[in-house]
């Protein structure tokens, strides 16, 4: 393993964050007054860890993540301008912090570590594991590591949580390591840097069809929690942030939330990310243009377009189903010729009229679904037919949950396949289960690409920066 010097300094960089209208449709109800921060407060300034499930750039270039929807939701209650600064790993983080320089440090940090800093309550629930390089040997527990390195991030409480079990292992070689990510650290263990680590099991589980060389061994501790860290003489701050946390967790904000950025984590077989992995280094390239020209288009993010035409046909051009479905897209002969396209093995026209008719489909939806559960919707309804999925709606509603998240609706389409629910649906009987496994496979795959391909090449900017 290269050695690696810990990194101290203010190494952040200082950027501003809009509170826009994206974190509207994570609504609390009306009913109970949030509590406000002391008015000579303006702004609320945090230093963040960035990481693929806690804060990052999403397909639009706008940031995403859990920590970010839940601060920016939090600043947006109150009237607080969000700044953000970015850390290069956990001990600038809690520097920054203890001296003052941000009043928050948030990002990948669990609860009770370091002890002498004040945290606020928990807000997602993570075990950690033991993952391994998939080259050795599993090992199925402590014993088996005597001798053995096992590397875990310094600073972000996980060598707290290792407390009693580093105590009873001495033969163990702990070695706390300044990385920015867990998905760094376990980047470095499937590339053989590293042979074993202690990482949250949450962001294990986001990274298995991302890193394809490494494994899980055993579980490492009890269920930690997921916290924010807060700066000295901030006690209005903490308690402000505990009860917006509260009232998150009650009326179900951080479930919705923490589903948006995890739920693809069981959708795709290993072995399938790695055959997809194969593709994007072999067939990629054919197909980027015609995608990319499809986003300019119509407005459907390439990488989107990608993730659907591999769900539909491994992007094989000639690709022909037994039910008669043909070409990259596999549209029906009906589809087709509804959206003009005379040769469906034309991998151009195939794509240019599926990216039509995805964005004509978001378009249909109601104006009050956000993102991105209006792409989910949208591409339920590209599989099943907006009919049926309004039938889905309309089900959810009836059962009492809410017609516009598809974490709810993806409940109720399986029903439509079951009489005592589709008697009374407006379009009758639907394989209701099929959409919901095509988009949880289709998030999987554009996954995959969000963090392994760049949102668009230098030159279609500039291209696109002309029209």
């Amino acid at each position: 393993m290269r050695d690696r010097k810990s990194n101290r300094g203010k190494v952040w960089i200082r950027s501003g964050i809009t509170l826009a209208a994206a974190c509207c449709a994570l609504v609390f109800s009306a009913c109970q007054e949030p509590p406000r921060l002391p008015l000579q407060q303006p702004s609320l300034n945090v230093i963040v860890l960035p990481g693929p499930t806690t804060w990052f750039t999403g397909p639009t270039g706008t940031p995403a993540g859990i920590d970010h929807d839940l601060l920016t939701r939090f600043a947006a209650e109150r009237g607080l301008a969000l700044r953000v600064s970015f850390a290069d790993d956990a001990a600038s983080l809690m520097d920054g912090v203890a001296k003052g320089d941000a009043q928050l440090g948030a990002g990948g940090l669990l609860r009770g570590g370091p002890a002498d800093q004040a945290w606020t309550r928990g807000y997602r629930t993570t075990g950690l594991a033991v993952i391994y390089n998939s080259d050795r040997t599993r090992p199925k527990d402590w014993a088996a590591l005597d001798g053995a390195t096992i590397a875990y991030r310094a600073h972000t409480g996980i060598g707290n949580a290792l407390g009693s079990i580093i105590e009873a292992h001495p033969a163990i070689l702990w070695k706390p390591v300044d990385l920015a990510s867990s998905d760094a650290l376990i980047g470095e263990v499937s590339v053989g840097e590293i042979d074993y680590a202690v990482v949250p099991a949450t962001d294990a589980a986001a990274a298995r069809n991302v890193h394809l060389d490494f494994d899980v061994a055993f579980a490492a501790a009890p269920d930690q929690q997921f916290a924010w860290v807060v700066a000295p003489g901030q006690k209005a701050l903490r308690d402000a942030l505990d009860a917006f946390l509260s009232r998150a967790q009650r009326e179900g904000l951080l479930a919705r939330i923490a589903e948006r950025y995890h739920a693809v984590a069981d959708g795709l077989a290993r072995l399938d990310a790695g055959v997809f992995q194969d593709r994007i280094r072999g067939s990629l390239d054919q197909w980027r243009r015609v995608f990319q020209e499809a986003q300019a288009q119509s407005g459907i993010e390439w990488r989107l377009l990608a993730a659907i035409a591999y769900q539909e046909s491994q992007w094989d051009p000639l690709a022909t189903s037994e039910t008669g479905v043909r070409g990259l897209m596999q549209l029906t002969t009906d589809t087709a010729k509804g959206l003009g396209v005379v040769d469906r093995l034309d991998p151009r026209n195939a794509t240019l009229a599926a990216a039509r008719y995805l964005a004509d489909l978001k378009g249909r939806l109601p104006a009050r679904i956000a993102e991105p559960d209006r792409t989910w919707f949208a591409l339920a309804a590209y599989n099943i037919g907006m009919g049926h999925l309004e039938d889905a709606r309309v089900l959810a509603q009836r059962m009492k949950l809410n017609p516009d998240l598809w974490s709810d609706v993806r409940k109720t389409l399986p029903l439509l396949a079951d009489p005592k629910y589709y008697a009374s649906a407006r379009n009758g009987y639907a394989r209701g289960g099929m959409p919901v496994a095509f988009v949880a496979r289709i998030r999987s795959y554009y996954d995959i690409l969000l963090r392994s391909e760049p949102e668009r090449p230098p030159l279609l900017q500039a291209l696109l920066a002309l029209r």
